[in-house]
């Protein structure tokens, strides 16, 4: 029984990370202008695109914390700095390209794989430097 000593910290950091990724899907898709989830039902490449990116931009810092914290507390601080990076992320993208005259939400409702490309690129992108600063 000596191998499964670990198992209770596992299934912690697990089911820990677990929640986060669904809080932070959740959180995402009410706090963004559009509507994921009733977009990519409608088979909305440029929102599935823009969503995918963020998840993996969120899990990418949220492996980060889980693989250098030095407690499961720890883990659950540095994951929820991920969940703002990655809102915050959304939120300067949307206003730089507002002050170009574009409307960030409007292009992904509309379907445009570029816009869905950019989000989902930039969000991992932020992730991967977010993940990074964790490892200090």
């Amino acid at each position: 029984m000596q191998y499964l000593q670990g198992l209770p910290h596992f299934l912690g950091y697990l089911i820990g990370a677990l929640v986060l990724l669904v809080a932070f899907m959740y959180c995402y898709s009410r706090i963004t202008p559009h509507h994921e989830w009733t977009l990519i039902r409608e088979g909305n490449a440029a929102a599935a695109t823009a969503y995918a990116g963020s998840i993996v931009g969120f899990t990418l810092p949220l492996y980060s914390a889980m693989a250098n914290s030095i407690s499961f507390i720890d883990f659950i601080l540095w994951g929820i700095i991920a969940f703002g990076v990655q809102l915050a992320t959304f939120f300067g993208l949307k206003m730089v390209l507002k002050n170009q005259g574009e409307s960030l939400s409007l292009h992904i409702t509309e379907g445009h794989m570029a816009y869905g490309i950019l989000v989902g690129s930039v969000s991992i992108a932020v992730g991967l430097i977010n993940a990074a600063s964790m490892t200090w």
